[in-house]
């Protein structure tokens, strides 16, 4: 029997707004299976490298699932659809065209520092979850 591999979420763990949604995922999943990657630990570079995606200036988060790296209002659809709550009404997005989607993506990619701020660095996870996260190695 072959196991399929828990989906990923390359997220970047110095982003206010990355950080909320990834405890946002935590309290709503369905069936708490996701991976959290931050883009700032030694596989999230590679993961980021290998999908086209500069580590060091991320225009993207990436979700991984059934072997498709799926990045911009893609991946977010993807993560969405393993939540439950209302976060499932941004589902509604997938009836408008991709580019539209994507500008607004980046719109906001683009400005979560300024519009969420930046922390000095990756939150630590709670003991419960610890085994599900990759973060950057301590200095």
């Amino acid at each position: 029997m072959t196991s399929i591999p828990a989906p990923i979420w390359l997220y970047d763990g110095v982003c206010v707004l990355c950080s909320g949604g990834v405890r946002h995922t935590l309290r709503h999943e369905r069936d708490r299976s996701i991976r959290f990657v931050a883009i700032q630990s030694r596989e999230g570079r590679e993961l980021a490298e290998a999908h086209g995606i500069d580590p060091d200036e991320p225009d993207s988060f990436l979700f991984v699932e059934n072997g498709e790296a799926l990045a911009k209002s893609n991946g977010v659809l993807a993560l969405v659809s393993h939540l439950n709550g209302p976060a499932r009404l941004l589902l509604l997005g997938r009836a408008l065209p991709k580019r539209w989607r994507d500008w607004l993506y980046d719109r906001v990619a683009r400005n979560r520092y300024r519009l969420f701020g930046k922390k000095d660095s990756c939150d630590i996870p709670d003991p419960a979850t610890r085994h599900r996260f990759t973060l950057p190695d301590s200095p």
